[in-house]
């Protein structure tokens, strides 16, 4: 499998690189969970990070790399967005 260095900002592994592998296009996973373990017969905290874009060339403008940015919220699941469907209506007030 192949991996990439990529750096983390913020939370617990602020300014690490590590190794995270890639899938078959060649990008890292869009969240990376970091399990840490707590105290004995505690479950582990998991902290969240989001992946973002580490930069952009100057003269094309293409993208060089990824970075990985700490999500205090946790991992919040992006589902797709197809343009035919309509946001959650609230619920009717009963009359």
């Amino acid at each position: 499998m192949r991996s990439e260095n990529t750096l983390f900002a913020g939370g617990p592994l602020d300014g690490r690189v590590l190794p995270v592998l890639t899938g078959l296009t060649g990008r890292p996973p869009k969240w990376y969970d970091v399990p840490v373990p707590n105290g004995a017969g505690e479950p582990p905290t998991v902290h969240a990070y989001r992946r973002r874009p580490a930069g952009f060339s100057r003269r094309l403008g293409l993208q060089q790399g990824w970075t990985y940015e700490y999500a205090p919220e946790g991992h919040v699941a992006e589902g797709p967005r197809w343009p035919w469907t309509r946001p959650p209506r609230p619920p009717h007030p009963e009359r």
